[in-house]
């Protein structure tokens, strides 16, 4: 509600048009008639998380936006309700988003939130509803802050936010192929998102975009999905368990349980809240960057393509491409 203007809830009037669509793919790929995989248990999983985060939100999402109905009180402007406002929001609310899903990925305590949603090992409509219980927990709602202290209210930016939670619904799919040029060149697409969701080396820490793929263009995040490669879903070490509870909250266990880990200084005890997945004080695990360097040491033909560091000087054997 904004000086008695209230924003209907888009996520929550395309609740018809995420059922009808998944009834749908599911119906496509079963009769053959579209490319990709359902397995039941995944499927409720997905389902079971995506009631779970409805219910998350209903409860804590007050947080959020009093958090930040706070924070307009110091705005510096106040553009009101003018049409370009709208827009103008969608676009910073869109490249918000972009930094968000980048430190999600790069941050073990935002990791801990969002690693839910790369747990399954299928990619299909239902992944999209795989959703995070405990986000608001991370408090990366503050990213917010400066597009409310600008002048754009809270209300605006939850309205459009919506738009862009809807388009992230459709691109997770294997039934859609790559699209036109152009289009493939400025939106987030199936194509994209597959990178985005897959665990080949090339292809992690990559296209973060929510509806518009020209912020990973710009800072030098985007990855193209190669036939000849294709994505692979899931996590690095994938879960085996279709349990929610465990979906939902194994990474904060095992986070916590290495920070609180008996012998470690503080410096390192930080270090595994906040250093990227997979950091240990021990080097022994592996991390996105030790993952792509073994890759292509095993590959040095693959050296510096997109998503790929340089083939290391002097060579060595060349070995097949995973």
């Amino acid at each position: 509600m904004m000086d008695g203007y209230a924003f209907p809830k888009v996520t929550e009037l395309a609740i018809p048009f995420f059922v009808g669509a998944i009834l749908l793919e599911l119906w496509l790929v079963r009769t053959g008639r579209a490319k990709g995989e359902f397995e039941t248990r995944d499927t409720l999983t997905s389902l079971m998380m995506g009631t779970g985060n409805v219910v998350a939100g209903i409860l804590l999402g007050f947080v959020a936006y009093a958090a930040l109905s706070w924070v307009w009180q110091f705005r510096v402007f106040d553009f009101g309700l003018h049409w370009w406002v709208f827009v103008v929001a969608f676009l910073l609310e869109d490249m918000r988003y972009y930094w968000y899903h980048r430190i999600a990925h790069r941050c073990r305590w935002v990791w801990a939130e969002h690693v839910n949603h790369h747990s399954s090992q299928h990619y299909n409509l239902s992944t999209a509803l795989r959703q995070s219980w405990t986000g608001t927990f991370t408090g990366m709602f503050v990213l917010q802050a400066p597009i409310v202290l600008l002048g754009f209210h809270p209300a605006v930016i939850a309205f459009v936010f919506g738009f862009n939670l809807v388009w992230q619904f459709w691109i997770h799919t294997e039934a859609i192929g790559k699209m036109w040029g152009w289009f493939e060149a400025i939106f987030n697409t199936p194509s994209h998102h597959r990178v985005h969701h897959a665990t080949n080396p090339r292809y992690l820490d990559a296209n973060y975009a929510g509806t518009l793929i020209i912020w990973d263009r710009m800072f030098g995040t985007f990855v193209e999905e190669l036939e000849a490669d294709r994505p692979r879903y899931g996590i690095v070490k994938n879960l085996g368990t279709f349990n929610p509870l465990k979906v939902a909250f194994h990474e904060w266990a095992g986070m916590f349980r290495d920070a609180f880990s008996p012998g470690l200084t503080l410096s390192e005890r930080l270090k595994y809240l906040f250093m990227p997945p997979g950091w240990s004080h021990d080097g022994s695990r592996e991390t996105s960057e030790s993952l792509k360097a073994d890759y292509v040491r095993r590959n040095p033909a693959e050296g510096g393509k997109p998503g790929l560091p340089a083939a290391p000087s002097g060579g060595g054997a060349v070995q097949p491409a995973e």
